[in-house]
């Protein structure tokens, strides 16, 4: 169960870490918003960054072995990296939409997936 709630965390925590870093450059499209300076967009992904640590320290704090959980510190990384990138290509392919998913993208996901495997054998 506290690998489960590690992960959806680790979800809703790249979920806004990834609005934060990369939505404004989707938001600079609208005329008022481009009237802003860099300080207030700084401001605005701060914001909305502070929820991304309000998931992000429970769920390494939940996952952490040394707390209970079932992961090492090492496990924690590659899960949350490999969440990361998943959330990222989401967001990119579905906001951005002159991004595209070819097939090295998807041959890096392969590694990455070998990566956590690695990480995870014995």
């Amino acid at each position: 169960m506290k690998a489960l709630l590690t992960i959806g965390l680790l979800i809703l925590s790249n979920t806004f870490m990834t609005f934060a870093w990369y939505g404004h450059l989707k938001f600079g499209e609208m005329k008022w918003f481009n009237r802003w300076g860099l300080l207030s967009i700084v401001l605005i992904s701060w914001g909305i960054a502070l929820f991304e640590y309000a998931f992000q320290v429970p769920a390494n704090r939940i996952g952490f072995r040394d707390h209970g959980g079932p992961f090492s510190l090492i496990q924690l990384k590659v899960i949350q990296e490999v969440i990361t990138l998943l959330v990222f290509s989401v967001f990119a392919v579905v906001v951005f939409r002159n991004e595209t998913f070819r097939w090295n993208h998807l041959i890096g996901f392969v590694f990455l997936v070998l990566a956590v495997y690695f990480i995870f054998k014995k």
